[in-house]
């Protein structure tokens, strides 16, 4: 039972109250086991998430040598299944819910070489900017980036950038700034996530001139 008592046009409020069971699901996806809390991100497609996910990480094409951060991570799914092809992944993410189920998903997963951060990706990502970050993955929300973000990623330079995107006009504006700058779009591949709607996924490849 989710209790909102805010007078907005939030869906949710902040408070969950369990009624029966653990208060939580779990899914299998790529052969690993995700736990979902109520107020955490996940994708409600599980067949074409496969697909999802498969396409970001052949356009990632990860040698296992590369250190990679998981922007939006959410519970930790794209950078936990990344991890099995690079050298470290670090997921960062707003939903403090999210990293928690984040963090236990990399435990139960047996994952060693992923660590999840609760904050602004933007300004994680500055702060890094003298370390060397070959990939960045990042699913934002629908409203797309910030130009905070694009900024941070434009000052992080890393050598590719994975995109999934749930909302096409909004990946059109946020690549017309990163390829106005360093980025050139190297493939996109749409993938349809909702049968019988005009909603669509699409994973973009970008990489640094």
């Amino acid at each position: 039972l989710n209790v909102n008592d805010r007078q907005t046009s939030m869906v949710l409020g902040d408070r969950n109250i369990v009624l029966y069971g653990p208060g939580f699901i779990k899914d299998r996806l790529m052969g690993l086991t995700f736990r979902i809390s109520p107020s955490s991100f996940y994708q409600v497609n599980p067949v074409q998430t496969e697909v999802l996910y498969g396409k970001a990480m052949e356009f990632a094409a990860m040698t296992g040598k590369e250190r990679v951060i998981d922007a939006y991570c959410g519970t930790g799914t794209i950078g936990i299944i990344a991890s099995g092809n690079a050298r470290d992944v670090i997921g960062v993410e707003l939903n403090r819910d999210a990293i928690r189920d984040a963090r236990m998903n990399a435990r139960e997963n047996k994952i060693r070489n992923v660590r999840f951060v609760p904050g602004d990706a933007g300004w994680f990502m500055e702060g890094m900017a003298a370390e060397k970050v070959e990939v960045v993955l990042m699913d934002p929300p629908r409203s797309g980036s910030d130009r905070k973000f694009l900024h941070s990623l434009l000052t992080l330079s890393p050598e590719k950038i994975v995109y999934v995107s749930c909302n096409p006009e909004t990946l059109a504006r946020d690549l017309a700034c990163l390829t106005k700058r360093d980025y050139l779009v190297k493939k996109m591949q749409p993938v349809d996530m909702f049968p019988l709607t005009d909603l669509v996924e699409v994973v973009c490849l970008l990489e640094n001139r």
